[in-house]
């Protein structure tokens, strides 16, 4: 990371605005907000409790942000970065909203097609702004991925297990689907199993992605998990990623929001702008 990125404590805040700002994920981002220096809250949507200070429903004190259902009057206050997670129906909107208004977007909402995420980089292009999708932002999660293509260009044979809460609404995830992406520039297609292989209960060997397949499992209690076995004569790897709350994202999105005030373009993926 270059110095322009590492300084910005000396300069203004950051305006920040977070859209899902009521929902698990959104309530971390607020918090993060308030509690760091170069950071400043602007504006806030949810789909309820509209008009109330944001900072009293999600219980952490009066803040003076009131929550609002319309992107477009946060937008038009000017936040520097508008943070996103909402639900994968809105995402894509969102994202090109905020862009149009000039505003960056650090998205951790998924759901978007790899046309959608093009596209949309096209305008941050055409706009001169920078913007960051990512299907994970626990930095320990980013490495269980660059770590995972590293092994696949050894251990060729594996698949991938991610379990997330029951609440979750896309499956596989997007980390399963970025672990995926990386594997693939690492790996050649091979298929793996018996190949007269059937299965007796549709679904049971998980869904299918050059050879190997991806599993989801979703239960309540869990938050965010995924492990990857590999095998190979005699042994067993296995590389895995816990979550235990949500608060381990965080960090990374702290470096997303500084790493994009000075980028032009998005990125998909917070390993592109690590130090990896």
């Amino acid at each position: 990371m270059d110095a322009s990125r590492s300084h910005r404590s000396d300069m203004a805040p950051i305006k920040v605005a977070v859209a899902g700002a009521t929902g698990r994920m959104g309530q971390e981002v607020v918090k993060l907000i308030q509690r760091e220096e170069n950071l400043t809250l602007v504006g806030a949507t949810a789909r309820s409790k509209v008009g109330q200070d944001v900072g009293e429903v999600i219980r952490i004190g009066r803040v003076e942000v009131p929550l609002t259902d319309s992107l477009d009057d946060v937008l038009a206050q000017g936040p520097d970065v508008l943070v996103d997670f909402t639900t994968p129906d809105l995402v894509y909107e969102n994202t090109e909203k905020a862009i149009s208004y000039g505003v960056r977007p650090v998205v951790g909402t998924t759901g978007l097609t790899e046309k959608e995420i093009q596209e949309l980089d096209s305008r941050c292009q055409e706009a001169g702004i920078g913007g960051i999708i990512a299907p994970n932002f626990a930095i320990g999660a980013v490495l269980m991925m660059v770590f995972t293509a590293k092994a696949a260009r050894y251990m060729p044979h594996l698949e991938i297990i991610e379990m997330h809460h029951d609440r979750k609404l896309d499956a596989p995830s997007g980390t399963a689907l970025k672990t995926a992406e990386l594997i693939s520039q690492e790996r050649q297609e091979l298929k793996q199993g018996h190949p007269e292989e059937k299965e007796t209960l549709e679904g049971a060997r998980g869904g299918y992605k050059d050879g190997y397949r991806v599993h989801s499992v979703r239960l309540p209690g869990l938050v965010a998990h995924q492990e990857v076995l590999f095998s190979d004569a005699g042994q067993l790897l296995t590389i895995r990623h816990d979550s235990l709350h949500r608060e381990s994202f965080m960090p990374g999105v702290k470096l997303a929001i500084e790493d994009v005030m000075s980028r032009r373009g998005l990125v998909y993926g917070l390993e592109k702008i690590l130090d990896l």
